[in-house]
């Protein structure tokens, strides 16, 4: 990535204010009127260039590898314009290098795998000795380091700096910075924001910005809308001068000691060098949002900034120790100064970015660190000016938390488990803390009583396995699994698998996102909106897609159609029910039914023997077809049946209203005792789905791919009319990337995605999903690689060790699809 071009406007562009002159602000004024729109207004409660918030204390520590390929690019392009900017000869970006040391065995497997993210999204990095450690951090104690990761490009970014280039560059550009002007209100009119109002006057604005940070849910609040952030204290301290540092010009690289959720900086200062430690070891430090203070006042109060509260020594204590532990030569040294700095935390440790639905021009960029400051900024103008970001954003968009996720008590309890997990070693499938159990099925006292084993995904408890079939693993010939893999998994679910494949299993799909869509503009509106042709007699269930101008996939959807004006569809995330709403006309009603239904998967070779015996109507493959819907009985229970199957198997999805769920599980569980039933989990069923070739939103495509590369080319009919993204989609020749199925060559081996591949010996694209295929006795994991041949030899990274992998055709398991349609 190179930073953003110094483009001449043609003009101002719409009026935008943006709140918050820190990091974040800062850089999106840069990018806006780089962009063009160069009306922008950036107000500032605190004096600049250092008004107090977050960015005036951040230690400006960059580490660009991370688990999100999005925040990985957000750092990427952060490092690249920093390192482009400077004042007075003084770089934004100091590119020390970043070092990351492990001390115990789970530490350094998981430096093997940040080193694969590093590879999957171009990062340089290199695993290393522990003597390597002391040669680039001579004052550490080698005897206690197993090993390292050094990243050579990671650095430091002098946030204050940033901000002044920043700043210049978009005031040459027509933008202005106001500092000491408190905001007290959002005006707005018909759903549209209109204008700011502040101490010192009002200032119109077609669009306004939060990019308040941990102010962010004062400024919600003023517009109307929830910012589910949590603000916590973090604590920094220095040394003073330390002789040891003398004469290294702060050129050490950036320490991380995760093990002790410890990391270290140099400062270099005019009596010498001191050593900036900060610190995630200690308990959390929640700040009510709505109780901090103006920059006076803190200043009244002898605070140095609102952001930065009074050092807690007794919370630094053990820190201190460890310190010392690592780094000898501080035994000797003392604490100079330190001070607890406020930053936010939300849910899931992601950003919240875009522009909401309840007041139209009122934009979010909240929750950002410096680290990801202009990549994100770049991202929201992208947004703002053309509509949509150059990159995937759906981890960070703020329709991504469910209503049951916004509560004061949810943000704050995960939020603060955010922070106590930072730098902890997190597997992807482990599950969070409370509030739990929080959104249960009606099948969940049915599930307790089988053993359930539940993870979580958007508040929904999900049986993963249950432990009344660990009977049936016996016979299962399973390989032994690392330690890694076998978290948070359990052989029954290959067990569960089998069954499914040989009898009959039901699937608690629950969770799956329902919409009903209604109105006479209802089927004019989802064939505008989607890619298939939804123009189908009643009975009819599509599958298609949801598509951004471009041609990315927004989001795949299966609609059927019960009634002439009567919809029901299938989504994926809260983002599909708000970009439908932002679309629809007046004569279209959209509602989300999710919370008031409930659905069971009914699949298996032996599921229409279940079933058929509890309806009168007609189940057969000739009454009753494939992507077919009915709306029927199912003994005393009214249901929709849909015959879907995501798992490969014939069967049926089966709708009910919540009240009716409990009652339509025992009918079936009773009806299939006699075909040797059972409860089956998400761990089976991910497994099954890919056996079978079925995509995941959200995983194995986004807004970065369309339906040709991605393999759901299908779904696409150019043939019956427009819809959005069909123009885009008609200009693109042949793939030159696909989503691609590799089946590892050693049976006894597993990947969980997220790897890099390997190809000709170097890294050419990542693994999305994977799982075991326990019918194929191999571990399946579809990659984003270049056009390949079936056939064709690659190298899978897992924890450092390359694992052969093979190309093969798409899909794997019953391609003719003769066991769905029987």
């Amino acid at each position: 990535m190179s930073s953003t071009p110094d483009l001449s406007p043609a003009s101002a562009g719409p009026r935008v204010v943006v709140i918050g002159a820190g990091i974040v602000g800062c850089s999106l004024a840069d990018e806006l009127t780089a962009r063009g729109w160069t009306d922008v207004t950036v107000l500032e409660q605190g004096p600049l260039p250092a008004p107090g918030g977050s960015t005036s204390h951040a230690p400006g520590l960059v580490f660009r590898t991370s688990p999100s390929k999005t925040l990985t690019a957000f750092a990427q392009y952060t490092v690249d314009k920093f390192n482009s900017l400077e004042v007075d000869g003084v770089s934004c970006f100091d590119p020390v290098g970043g070092l990351e040391v492990a001390t115990t065995p789970e530490r350094w497997a998981d430096l093997h795998r940040k080193a694969g993210w590093a590879a999957a999204w171009g990062v340089r990095g290199e695993l290393i000795s522990a003597a390597r450690c002391k040669e680039l951090w001579p004052h550490l104690d080698a005897s206690k380091v197993l090993g390292g990761f050094h990243t050579p490009e990671d650095g430091l970014a002098r946030a204050l700096l940033a901000c002044r280039a920043q700043q210049d560059r978009a005031e040459a550009r027509g933008a202005r910075f106001l500092d000491r002007h408190t905001v007290t209100g959002i005006e707005q009119e018909g759903g549209r924001v209109t204008a700011v109002v502040t101490d010192r006057g009002t200032f119109p604005a077609d669009h306004v910005v939060s990019a308040a940070g941990f102010w962010g849910p004062v400024i919600g609040r003023m517009a109307g809308v929830d910012v589910p952030l949590l603000p916590l204290a973090h604590q920094y301290a220095k040394t003073p001068p330390l002789p040891e540092l003398a004469g290294t010009g702060a050129s050490l690289p950036l320490l991380r000691f995760q093990d002790r959720d410890l990391y270290f900086r140099e400062h270099t200062e005019q009596d010498g060098t001191r050593l900036g430690i900060g610190s995630y070891a200690h308990k959390p430090l929640p700040v009510d949002p709505f109780a901090l203070l103006d920059y006076d006042t803190a200043r009244e109060r002898d605070m140095d900034m609102p952001s930065s509260y009074p050092f807690t020594e007794e919370d630094w204590a053990p820190s201190w120790e460890d310190c010392k532990w690592l780094l000898p030569f501080l035994r000797d040294a003392e604490i100079d100064e330190g001070f607890n700095g406020v930053f936010s935390f939300t849910p899931d440790g992601m950003p919240v970015l875009g522009e909401t639905r309840q007041l139209r021009g009122f934009w979010l960029a909240e929750a950002v660190w410096v680290t990801h400051s202009a990549g994100v900024a770049k991202a929201v103008a992208e947004w703002m000016v053309d509509g949509k970001p150059a990159i995937d954003l759906h981890a960070c968009d703020l329709t991504r938390f469910e209503d049951a996720q916004r509560s004061p008590a949810y943000v704050h309890d995960r939020g603060a488990r955010q922070f106590v997990e930072v730098y902890d070693v997190v597997h992807p499938l482990q599950p969070t803390g409370s509030p739990r159990p929080l959104r249960v099925s009606p099948f969940h006292v049915r599930q307790q009583e089988l053993g359930a084993h539940f993870l979580e995904g958007g508040g929904w408890e999900r049986p993963h396995w249950y432990e009344a079939n660990s009977a049936l693993v016996q016979g299962v010939s399973l390989p032994e699994r690392d330690a890694w893999s076998a978290r948070y998994w359990s052989p029954i679910a290959a067990a569960e698998a089998r069954v499914t494949r040989e009898k009959v299993a039901l699937y608690d799909m629950t969770p799956l996102r329902r919409l009903e869509v209604t109105g006479p503009g209802a089927l004019a509106f989802l064939q505008r909106m989607s890619s298939n042709n939804l123009a189908k007699k009643p009975g009819a269930v599509t599958y298609t897609l949801l598509l951004n101008e471009d041609g990315g996939i927004r989001s795949d959807l299966t609609v059927a159609r019960l009634g002439p004006d009567h919809f029901q569809v299938g989504a994926n995330s809260p983002a599909d029910l708000d970009w439908l709403l932002r679309h629809a006309p007046a004569d279209v009603h959209i509602s989300d039914i999710t919370s008031g239904t409930c659905c069971i998967g009914v699949w298996g070779p032996l599921a229409r023997d279940l079933v058929q015996p509890l309806t009168r109507d007609d189940f057969s493959h000739e009454g009753f077809g494939y992507f077919r819907a009915k709306r029927t009985h199912i003994g005393p229970v009214p249901v929709t049946a849909m015959r879907l199957s995501y798992v490969g198997e014939l069967g049926w999805e089966l709708y009910t209203t919540a009240d009716l769920g409990l009652r339509l599980w025992d009918t079936l569980w009773e009806a299939g005792r006699e075909h040797g039933v059972i409860a089956a989990g998400r761990s089976a069923f991910n497994s099954l789905r890919l056996e079978k070739g079925y995509r995941s939103w959200g995983h194995d495509m986004t807004t970065e791919h369309n339906p040709y590369e991605a393999g759901v080319g299908f779904a696409v009919r150019m043939d019956r009319g427009d819809f959005v993204g069909r123009d885009a989609l008609a200009e693109l020749g042949e793939p030159r990337r696909k989503l691609t199925p590799l089946l590892l060559d050693d049976p006894d081996r597993v990947v969980l995605g997220h790897e890099p591949v390997h190809v000709n010996g170097a890294p050419a694209g990542y693994v999305t999903s994977a799982s075991y295929g326990y019918t194929l006795g191999r571990c399946i994991a579809y990659a984003w690689l270049p056009a390949l041949p079936a056939g064709t030899s690659v190298h899978v990274e897992y924890f450092g060790e390359r694992l052969p992998a093979t190309v093969a055709e798409d899909p794997l398991f019953d391609p003719k699809m003769t066991r769905i349609r029987r």
